[in-house]
């Protein structure tokens, strides 16, 4: 028995590193030995399991015009879960898992501040992915039957903490004596971080692939014209692309115009069954595919390819599950940390080839009117940006479903939500579409 055990297991390892090296899902069964029963039993990995079994039901969001709200980060979250169950017609005490990130055991945290005893916890921390990872998990574990009602909550305050120099105190205030990796090897070379690691990027595609800053440049232009028809929005005045190019350089080729926003914000989700979806207060944005991925941690000179993101993993395997192409896409809700950031996830999830963003965007092709209107409430670069701004990124492809957005797309049927966290270090891809979709 023993030893059939070892046989087994060695085999099962072998096939995943296969399965994994092809970077495409498998349902080639495989055998695996029970311990109880002694025999073999047939199990198939089915990527579609998840399809439409869950659905966003409560998607809020709090920001400001001036970029500064005024709260604490906990009473921002109480608020901000209150008005997303208010929005799904569901209370306190429906909700039996919560997701939360941040702090040291933040999700057992604020159970304990809002009285409640989840018996499913989730505090994944992948950066600006973390939502997005957590729609996946929660879609998981409602499918299984290990919870019925989901929260995912998020608040922060760098504007009302003092913006950058908020964030310099936090990187004065880490151990010399044990610094991070990326500080530790990389800083000393003059990437400070997080611009320059992503104008490394910028640079190496420019070199590669002939992209321009002009390029670059007409995705902040885009992305501000969605701004625009935004009230709640941090920047509401148009720019050009000559703007861009003339705005104080940050670290070249990017200037401050082409980098996301310091504000504060919060928001949440609400997620259950498909089933319960049906009888709540508002139409429902289903979980048709999620797909997570990441290839390195904070050293961007880990990074297997720094034009290249893991959203080339994340994006095909969300697609798949949900049983779309990109053409099928109607709105693109893009992390949009820098210009590059939305450049590189265009190609990557496939709405245009390797090295043609640049061209792909010319003419406004992600705006208003666009071919993909992307980040239509106006992203990271003009709505908000509190440090992860994956949570954002959901609410507007949630409302895009609904029909809620200032930045409406007519006939909006499949939405995308594709977060990237670190230094473009780790991607989420979320597939959300209306009830005829499922």
């Amino acid at each position: 028995m023993a030893g059939s055990l070892r046989l087994t297991r060695a085999w099962m390892r072998g096939h995943v590193r296969r399965s994994l090296k092809a970077k495409t899902p498998t349902k080639e069964p495989y055998k695996a030995l029970t311990k109880t029963q002694g025999m073999c039993i047939d199990m198939a990995y089915d990527p579609t399991y998840l399809r439409g079994k869950a659905a966003i039901v409560g998607a809020v969001d709090a920001v400001s015009p001036t970029g500064a709200l005024g709260e604490l980060e906990r009473d921002l979250e109480v608020r901000m879960i209150k008005e997303a169950l208010d929005d799904a017609g569901l209370a306190l005490s429906d909700v039996d898992a919560l997701f939360a990130t941040g702090m040291m055991m933040s999700s057992m945290e604020l159970a304990e501040h809002l009285q409640i005893n989840p018996t499913y916890t989730d505090t994944t921390m992948t950066g600006g992915s973390s939502f997005e990872v957590h729609v996946e998990h929660a879609a998981a574990a409602i499918s299984l039957g290990l919870c019925e009602v989901a929260v995912i909550v998020y608040a922060a305050t760098p504007r009302g903490k003092g913006g950058v120099n908020f964030m310099a105190a936090q990187m004065a205030a880490l151990d010399k004596n044990n610094p991070p990796p990326n500080i530790e090897w990389e800083l000393p070379y003059g990437p400070v971080s997080p611009p320059g690691n992503y104008a490394l990027a910028a640079s190496r595609h420019m070199a590669q692939y002939g992209t321009t800053r002009e390029q670059l440049a007409q995705i902040a232009v885009s992305t501000r014209e969605w701004a625009c028809k935004n009230p709640r929005a941090r920047y509401q005045d148009p720019i050009r692309i000559q703007d861009v190019l003339d705005a104080p350089m940050i670290a070249s080729p990017l200037g401050k115009l082409d980098c996301c926003l310091v504000t504060d914000g919060a928001g949440a989700l609400v997620m259950t069954s498909a089933e319960r979806a049906k009888d709540l207060r508002k139409p429902a944005a289903y979980v048709l595919g999620v797909g997570t991925a990441h290839d390195h941690a904070m050293m961007m000179s880990q990074m297997p390819d720094i034009c290249t993101t893991a959203g080339a993993v994340s994006g095909p395997k969300a697609f798949s599950m949900a049983g779309i192409s990109p053409k099928d896409v109607n709105v693109l809700e893009s992390y949009d940390s820098f210009t590059i950031t939305v450049a590189l996830a265009l190609e990557d999830l496939g709405f245009c080839g390797k090295g043609e963003a640049g061209a792909f965007v010319e003419g406004g092709t992600l705006g208003p009117g666009g071919a993909l209107p992307t980040n239509t409430n106006g992203g990271g670069l003009s709505y908000t940006h509190p440090g992860m701004y994956g949570m954002f990124l959901l609410v507007e492809a949630v409302k895009q479903i609904r029909g809620e957005s200032t930045g409406q797309v007519d006939g909006v049927e499949i939405a995308v939500a594709h977060g990237c966290g670190g230094i473009l270090s780790s991607t989420s891809t979320v597939v959300l579409g209306t009830g005829a979709t499922r």
